[in-house]
């Protein structure tokens, strides 16, 4: 079975963007913007103040926050890690198109 990574660090790039390492090196830039824009759950991390607010769960499980009345918007290492490395994929596609 494969190992889940786990976050090791996460520092705040701009609001939206995070810059995380994994534990086994892995580091990349993950852009959360759309997730935010998606609003519900989301509309609290709208606020840049409110999203520089982040805490690594204990293990590096994931990343989360906590709302106004005390609700835990989490998001799972797993998760966050597909999509810093799709994101890669998708921007070094980009780069060598030629318009």
């Amino acid at each position: 079975m494969k190992r889940l990574p786990r976050i090791e660090q996460a520092e705040y790039v701009i609001h939206g963007v995070l810059k995380i390492v994994w534990d086994d090196g892995y580091e990349g830039i993950v852009d959360l913007r759309p997730t935010i824009d998606r609003g519900k759950i989301f509309t609290y991390l709208q606020t840049p103040e409110n999203f520089r607010n982040f805490t690594i769960a204990e293990y590096g499980h994931s990343i989360g926050w906590v709302g106004h009345a005390g609700e835990e918007i989490d998001l799972d290492a797993h998760n966050l890690r597909t999509k810093s490395e799709n994101q890669a994929k998708l921007q070094k596609l980009v780069a060598t198109m030629h318009y």
